[in-house]
């Protein structure tokens, strides 16, 4: 896998052309500081300071700088396509302006990713000198390159075990207690983790991460991430078409992005405790695989029959959300790829929120609302909970209509969460499907600046 951080920062001003970032009502002003020429040469071309807009001043060695037009945006987009825009290996110093700095570092970094493991970039990307106090913004850029990296990583190279690594290593980053279960362990602590990845010759585990901050006591508040880790997602017995199966190595999504979430609260040392659990697993067809209308026994109990061997996800993440809710935390946060309903409802970019408590998806939709990380709610409608009914085992994996995926799946992971226990849960697509700026094609780490922002608040507030 890449660096988890772009190579996209210098440290050092001497020999950085400037960089000014302009909105359109304050062109002018901007204007009348500039050399005349440049001035005459700015107007002349047209520049209005439209959003993405984007000009290279002349001067006597040829280039004497440059000028981004903001718009009325204030998102790091903004920024995002700077780094292949600029001139090649340039470094720039950002100048003054009506911008948020932090948007403007983070903008830049997401935009210069490129997922290089096998091939190299068309062209060097340009660099940025970083602003002093912009520790939050590259660490928010290293967790989603972190999930980036993760989701664009083949299937052959990142099946449970390496997902599972991935986890360990960012424990020992931060000297976090992690450990690991596979086999016998496995099978008597997570059944249904173990039941969706017994079809597979790369066994299944689930990595777990527990960490603390260094201000935080023994009554810290504790926050839990569940994350859906299937490294690749065939359906099982009930098979994708090739075209369903195409983008599955984005499976493990939800795995990256808690992992990514973890890395900015960890990052930040929140006076939280933290626990982190992901199941790691590959959904394949094979004659040990899990087969339509089998019963599996869960860690809370309750027995599921399974409808779809397509609806894995739910089966990996409900024996994770029962462990994390029996340690009654302040807040449990799963993150999944989990239906193309929630798709087919909200889009790629809207990740859709299922939250028990008002409180919290208050909280939670102000963050991405703010931080330009959006999240939508969607209801936990009662109504439809009978829909999960099975008439040979407590309930069904699947939904008995053909309507309302999303929320079904949600309400069937809401049954393995303890009552009184704070829920959020995320279907997310994890990724982009064409280049925008800030977010290049391939894997994406939504929703971990919303998260994390909210989580933050809410120990600030308290």
């Amino acid at each position: 896998m890449t660096n988890t951080t772009p190579d996209c920062f210098v440290t050092e001003k001497a020999g950085a052309q400037p960089l000014f970032a302009v909105r359109p009502a304050g062109l002018e002003a901007f204007l009348a500081k500039l050399q005349a020429k440049q001035a005459d040469y700015l107007r002349a071309s047209g520049f209005t300071g439209a959003a993405q807009e984007l000009a290279l001043l002349p001067g006597a060695g040829g280039i004497a700088g440059a000028v981004l037009g903001l718009g009325d945006d204030s998102s790091p987009r903004a920024f995002g396509d700077l780094a292949y825009r600029l001139p090649a290996g340039k470094s720039w110093a950002l100048q003054e302006g009506d911008y948020d700095s932090g948007a403007a570092v983070l903008g830049f970094a997401l935009g210069a990713y490129r997922y290089t493991a096998f091939k190299p970039p068309k062209r060097e990307s340009a660099r940025l000198v970083l602003p002093p106090g912009q520790e939050r913004a590259v660490s928010e850029a290293a967790a989603i390159c972190l999930a980036r990296d993760l989701i664009n990583t083949p299937a052959n190279l990142l099946g449970p075990a390496e997902l599972a690594e991935a986890a360990l290593r960012l424990a020992a980053e931060f000297k976090a207690e992690a450990n690991c279960i596979e086999g016998a362990e496995l099978e008597r602590a997570y059944p249904t983790v173990a039941a969706v990845g017994r079809g597979s010759a790369r066994a299944p585990r689930v990595a777990q991460l527990r960490w603390k901050g260094s201000r935080a006591g023994t009554g810290a508040p504790l926050i839990a991430l569940c994350g859906k880790g299937v490294c690749f997602d065939s359906g099982g017995y009930d098979i994708k078409p090739s075209a369903g199966m195409l983008r599955m190595k984005k499976d493990m999504g939800g795995a990256a992005t808690v992992l990514g979430m973890a890395r900015v609260l960890m990052a930040a040392d929140l006076p939280i405790r933290l626990v982190v659990r992901i199941g790691c697993v590959e959904n394949s067809v094979s004659g040990d695989a899990m087969r339509p209308l089998d019963v599996i026994r869960t860690r809370r109990g309750l027995s599921v029959e399974v409808g779809n061997t397509d609806a894995e996800g739910r089966l990996v993440l409900c024996d994770l959300l029962a462990e994390a809710s029996d340690e009654r935390p302040d807040l449990i946060v799963d993150c999944a790829t989990l239906t193309g309903a929630a798709r087919v409802a909200l889009g790629p970019e809207l990740p859709a929120l299922f939250c028990n408590d008002d409180s919290w998806a208050g909280r939670l939709l102000a963050a991405g609302r703010n931080r330009h990380d959006p999240l939508w709610q969607l209801p936990l409608w009662d109504g439809y909970d009978s829909w999960l009914n099975s008439s040979v085992a407590d309930l069904n994996n699947i939904s008995s209509k053909p309507f309302a995926g999303a929320i079904v799946a949600a309400l069937f992971l809401r049954r393995f969460v303890a009552p009184g226990v704070n829920w959020a849960h995320i279907d997310l697509y994890a990724w982009n499907d064409q280049t925008q700026p800030g977010r290049p094609e391939g894997g994406e780490g939504q929703a971990i600046r919303a998260v994390c922002a909210a989580i933050e608040q809410s120990v600030i507030a308290s």
